[in-house]
């Protein structure tokens, strides 16, 4: 077939020829007819099916050209989008699959060659979301998502509003047909939407309709920007289902804006200096961490600042913000440390307020301040440069003395280095002696901890302080990454772990919405599966049944991945609520696992496994058969596969 100067196929009908859709309906009128009469005898549609074609039409033999469907074309605008999608440096997509975006679907596998991005074929929409969730968390960028018009979106939304209050980039793409007259059938309209960003329009921090491959391609470059400038959140673009499938105009000229560089918002200069001088005057300062440690110079900017000030550092379960055997981590001690402060430094606190008041959940709700009189409260929040109304995850304003809107882990640098030029030698004097007290406290934590875990140590279920005990004995020669979050283990591996670096821990899931557990784990364990670490996630058994289909997804793509089942049975934390409710009611606790409780049957997590393609062992019950159970499962995992272990275990 002849093409236009651009590579475009162009109709070249002969003499005679005819509607091609036009002679094949009056070839199949006549069988149609007679299948469709139940009353025909057998030999009837036999002979309807052979029967010749009708004649040609009188035009065809005067030779009257007619119309050719073209049904091929060498570039789409799909190819396109996919050019743009590499240009940003975006490694995978996760997607179920899905009609409104098929024309993107076979440009990345075919055009783009599946690589950078590779598509990685997931169950549900929302496994998808919460995958890129937690490959930001390690990798410090996105990946992409496509979500499937309405419904795709529908199931996407819990796991974008979990990464939204964790303020996580994710890179949100949807199909959808605009164009009413190009829908076919009932399925894609239901499944096509007016404006589709705007049921998730409240938790993304930006979203675009592109109308042409040109505006596709600057909204593109613009949402990338967007979403890693702090804070950073997730973004959308509507990619139309016409705009992808259909070819590229010859006479439309493509561009792809430079991505460049771009740099998080720091601190003014003065409002540093003065929280320098009220941090190096305090006699008891404390800092607060939550969600500062977005990359690993998070980490290492709080280090510095601690320790130029010798100030005990609180880090909250949002990042890994400091290493936890560090002399002044005083995590355990958070009250009483608060209570004696006079200047308090909160670092990306996601609930300030929560941390400096204590609050009674009884009949009438009821809070008190931790604080003394006259206690300077600082914060640098990113957040205070962009807040939405809507959902409330912004919690209680704090009454700080001095607020710096910028971004946390830029702003530290700057900080410490005013710090360090306002000490004299009286201030590290006192410095020291406050960090050898704060020294002293953190080993007696330490000895603590080791005791409180001994307790229960040979119990059968088995304790949660024993699994995470054993777990650690197994990996704590490794370059090992812990991909799950710790509070529902009553935060055992900080306190039993050595954890000192970035991706040691990735945090919570942010709005606490269930079902972020396993496919968080399996994204973060593809980004670390790169860099060789051991991906450890400790999977807690409500949370995998959410979308257990995600096992499935680490099993084809081979992501390395030990998860270890926190299995009690149960949604615990709505177990103790029924129990509140019951016991403020006087109505006993006896009745609070019905609706609560996962049993009657058990679930068999190592055949749930099995059954998706990976490895799987257990339930294991007894204590003394855990250690080893692990490490069969993590020899399977050095081979490069996942591997599941299902541990009964006490509640917490």
């Amino acid at each position: 077939m002849p093409k236009s100067k651009k590579g475009s196929p162009k109709a070249s009908p002969n003499k005679g020829s005819i509607d091609r859709r036009a002679f094949l309906k009056s070839a199949a009128v006549g069988a149609a007819a007679l299948a469709a009469n139940p009353t025909a005898s057998r030999a009837q549609q036999i002979e309807a099916r052979n029967a010749p074609p009708p004649p040609l039409p009188a035009e065809a033999e005067i030779g009257t050209p007619a119309k050719l469907d073209i049904l091929t074309e060498t570039r789409s605008g799909s190819d396109f989008m996919v050019d743009v999608i590499k240009s940003l440096g975006i490694e995978y997509i996760c997607s179920n699959p899905g009609s409104s975006f098929r024309g993107l679907h076979e440009s990345i596998i075919n055009y783009g060659g599946n690589k950078n991005p590779e598509f990685i074929t997931c169950c549900h929409e929302e496994s998808s979301a919460a995958m890129a969730h937690g490959y930001s968390k390690i990798e410090g960028k996105p990946l992409a998502i496509l979500a499937h018009g309405t419904v795709g979106l529908q199931h996407a939304s819990m796991a974008i509003y979990n990464a939204w209050c964790d303020r996580v980039p994710i890179y949100i793409i949807v199909g959808n047909i605009v164009d009413a007259t190009k829908r076919i059938g009932a399925v894609e309209w239901a499944h096509s939407v007016q404006d589709a960003a705007v049921m998730v329009r409240d938790y993304v921090k930006w979203d675009d309709t592109p109308a042409s491959l040109p505006h596709f391609a600057e909204s593109a470059v613009r949402a990338y920007k967007i979403a890693m400038t702090p804070p950073t959140l997730p973004v959308l673009l509507v990619a139309d289902a016409e705009l992808q499938e259909n070819p590229i105009p010859d006479n439309l000229a493509v561009h792809i804006p430079k991505l460049g560089q771009f740099t998080p918002p720091e601190g003014d200069s003065a409002a540093i200096a003065e929280a320098a001088r009220m941090l190096v005057n305090a006699q008891n300062p404390v800092l607060l961490a939550d969600r500062l440690g977005r990359t690993p110079a998070g980490t290492k900017n709080l280090i510095d600042l601690a320790e130029a000030l010798q100030a005990p550092v609180i880090s909250r379960p949002g990042r890994m913000n400091f290493p936890s055997r560090h002399p002044l981590n005083q995590t355990d001690r958070a009250n009483a440390l608060i209570r004696e402060a006079d200047v308090i430094l909160g670092l990306e606190m996601s609930d300030f307020w929560g941390n400096v008041n204590s609050f009674r959940d009884q009949m009438r709700r009821t809070s008190e301040t931790l604080i003394k009189p006259g206690t300077k409260l600082i914060s640098i929040n990113s957040d205070d440069l962009y807040t939405k109304s809507n959902y409330q995850d912004f919690d209680r304003l704090p009454e700080v003395d001095l607020a710096i809107a910028a971004d946390g882990e830029t702003t530290l640098p700057g900080l410490t280095e005013a710090v360090k030029r306002l000490l004299t030698d009286d201030k590290r004097r006192a410095g020291e002696a406050r960090g050898v007290q704060l020294a002293k406290a953190h080993q007696q934590t330490l000895a603590r901890d080791r005791e409180a875990a001994a307790v229960a140590w040979d119990s059968s279920p088995i304790s949660t302080a024993r699994l995470c005990a054993e777990l650690w004995n197994q990996i704590k020669d490794r370059d090992w990454s812990l991909v799950s979050t710790t509070p529902f283990i009553s935060n055992w591996p900080q306190r039993l772990w050595n954890i000192d670096k970035h991706y040691h821990y990735i945090g919570t899931q942010g709005g606490y919405g269930i079902g972020y557990g396993a496919p968080a784990a399996v994204g973060a364990a593809l980004a670390n599966r790169k860099y060789g670490r051991l991906s450890v996630n400790i999977q807690c058994d409500g949370d995998l049944m959410y979308a257990p289909g995600v096992l499935w997804t680490a099993a084809h793509h081979q992501i390395p991945l030990l998860s270890v089942m926190h299995n009690n049975r149960g949604y615990h934390q709505e177990v103790m609520q029924v129990q509140i409710m019951a016991d403020r009611r006087n109505r006993g606790i006896d009745r609070a696992s019905i609706g609560t409780t996962i049993t009657t049957p058990n679930i068999e997590y190592a055949k749930l496994a099995q059954s998706m393609g990976m490895y799987g062992e257990g339930p294991i019950t007894d204590p003394k058969d855990l250690g080893p159970a692990l490490k069969r499962a993590l020899e399977v995992v050095n081979r490069g596969e996942p591997a599941v272990v299902d541990v009964v275990t006490q509640p917490r």
